[in-house]
């Protein structure tokens, strides 16, 4: 791999890394749920850059967590938690 080819992949994987320490700063579930589906999609695509069946499947199950997640309908506020 070029030099310039490491350090595009390189920046594939900061991006990552970015989209998901951005998804801290998410208040609305609706929008964490799409920044952490986000944030996967490119770890998934860093993953296969660097030929990392690990990362592709972790971030698989990260996607399939949060697409599940977001469509599971909320509790009404002040519903009772069941807890």
């Amino acid at each position: 791999m070029s030099a310039a080819s490491f350090a595009w992949v390189e920046a594939v994987g900061w991006v990552a890394t970015a989209t998901f320490v951005a998804s801290y700063l998410c208040s609305r579930p609706e929008t964490l749920a799409r920044v952490q589906m986000t944030g996967a999609l490119i770890w998934m695509a860093y993953g296969a850059l660097v030929r990392s069946p690990p990362v592709v499947v972790a971030n698989v199950l990260v996607v399939l967590a949060a697409a599940w997640k977001s469509r599971r309908p909320r509790p009404a506020l002040g519903a009772a938690d069941g807890s």
